[in-house]
């Protein structure tokens, strides 16, 4: 386990060819949080349905950034979908966070939107909706089971590239070319 007590937290779950949940399908998640009660992330490329602009206007949050407002909420995961969640780089005292490795952070209170939208946020920051859970030893079967790759956290995937390359560069981290990866598992 790392200093947070997780033992795969800060790590990028690439799912691999051969899963084919529809909703996990393609996806890279961070996980935030992983102990013995279970893991938590957020599917890091995949787009909502939703901008910034709406869910701060839905807040009753204004802002006068269009750049801020024209951004895409992320589509986190199935689990709490009406939930929004901030994933940033700024350390300040927010309402509700978590920290998910040095200089990365989880938050789900209001007071960060607030200051996105006074243009007083966090440098580096992705919204959104849902996330992905998972129960004890849920994620540990999963990753046996062969529908996962496991990878360092990239700051590069979580707020540089555009979402449609994450899930490729995720896997090229650790010199793996999805693409190109069998579609099924070895079994004869």
């Amino acid at each position: 386990m790392d200093e947070h007590g997780q033992r795969f937290g800060n790590h990028l779950l690439i799912a691999l060819p051969s899963l084919r949940d529809p909703y996990f399908e393609r996806s890279v998640t961070l996980i935030c949080q992983h102990d013995g009660d279970g893991a938590m992330g957020l599917m890091v490329n995949r787009a909502s349905e939703y901008t910034i602009g709406e869910v701060l206007q839905q807040m009753g949050i204004a802002s006068d950034d269009e750049a801020l407002q024209s951004q895409i909420v992320l589509s986190g995961g199935p689990v709490h979908p009406e939930r929004g969640f901030v994933l940033h780089d700024d350390e300040r005292s927010w309402d509700s966070s978590l920290t998910v490795a040095d200089g990365l952070f989880l938050t789900t209170s209001r007071d960060v939107l607030e200051a996105m939208a006074r243009g007083d946020g966090p440098k580096q920051a992705l919204v959104a909706l849902g996330c992905a859970g998972w129960g004890a030893g849920q994620l540990e079967l999963e990753l046996v089971d062969d529908s996962w790759l496991l990878a360092p956290n990239r700051g590069d995937v979580l707020f540089q590239l555009p979402l449609a390359q994450r899930w490729q560069a995720a896997a090229g981290g650790i010199g793996i070319d999805l693409l190109n990866h069998a579609s099924h598992s070895g079994h004869a």
